[in-house]
């Protein structure tokens, strides 16, 4: 692999903002012992958000099994879990004052159910807090476990979301131990139990796909009738990961949306800097009957 990196395009070029808001939120995760994957995954975001008094939520931990290529999150042996964590993150949402979190999670293989209880159990917490609360959940795939997805479409989060990230020729150097039918499946199994509202997956551009893989890859994460899609540049974290191969101008990312209302996804959120999480709020808005 060679060793020269692409220089960074002035389109995703941002000024960092650490203001009383982002110091609030970095303190109050410090101080309840929660992880955020703004700050494991170094999300381009995490000042604009934590700013605005928000925060994407890691659970089971800080530590992931697997070893994605594109990932940022610390791989290897993760500690006993801690099951004081839902308590503790529901208390952080409640004095932040969220209406719509989004929690996520490492991938623990090490766990029978894939730690699909611990997720049940941070929904049934904040429920005790805020009855009305959105909750979004952007899941692992479980390695397949119907057992465990059924976990989490029975806590009954409004979103459920599972990322399938890249087009499946990629799989195997970017996702080496993940499945790309497998995450479809999960995709099409969750909008099928009719248990949640919303379904939502998301891609990331710039790692050697071609445009007719990228558009096909939209219409099999469509067909399994996901409601909201997400597609933003992928940025390589450092140069022990994956380098980008491509930079997307901003027009692209308007093609992509284009093809994904087309397609028929209810919202597409797509633009270089756009993750999964990013202002997720807004991605649901007006999507969900109250």
């Amino acid at each position: 692999m060679s060793t020269e990196r692409l220089a960074k395009p002035k389109w995703l070029m941002m000024n960092a903002n650490f203001g009383s808001g982002y110091r609030r939120v970095r303190s109050l995760l410090k101080e309840h012992g929660l992880h955020s994957v703004c700050q494991e995954a170094s999300c381009p975001n995490m000042s604009e958000c934590f700013e605005s008094g928000t925060a994407t939520f890691l659970i089971l931990g800080h530590v992931c099994t697997r070893g994605c290529g594109f990932c940022d999150i610390l791989k290897g042996k993760p500690k006993i879990h801690d099951l004081g964590e839902p308590q503790r993150l529901a208390s952080a949402v409640a004095k932040l004052g969220l209406k719509h979190v989004v929690i996520t999670s490492v991938t623990r293989d090490d766990l029978d159910d894939g730690g699909a209880a611990i997720f049940a159990a941070t929904v049934n917490k904040l429920r005790e807090y805020d009855p009305n609360i959105q909750i979004e959940l952007l899941v692992p795939d479980f390695q397949g476990a119907k057992a465990s997805v059924d976990m989490i479409l029975d806590a009954a989060p409004e979103i459920f979301n599972h990322n399938i990230e890249t087009v499946p020729r990629l799989y195997k150097t970017v996702r080496p131990r993940m499945g790309y039918k497998r995450s479809l499946s999960i995709l099409k199994y969750a909008k099928g139990s009719g248990k949640v509202k919303l379904v939502k997956s998301g891609i990331f551009v710039g790692v050697g796909e071609r445009e007719d893989e990228i558009k096909q890859t939209m219409q099999d994460i469509c067909d399994t009738g996901v409601d909201i899609l997400t597609i933003g540049q992928y940025l390589s974290p450092s140069e022990l990961h994956l380098p980008v191969l491509k930079y997307y101008p901003p027009e692209d990312f308007v093609k992509f949306k284009q093809w994904g209302n087309e397609m028929g996804f209810k919202h597409t959120e797509s633009g270089p800097l756009v993750r999964s999480s990013y202002k997720a709020s807004h991605q649901s808005a007006n999507l969900i009957e109250v």
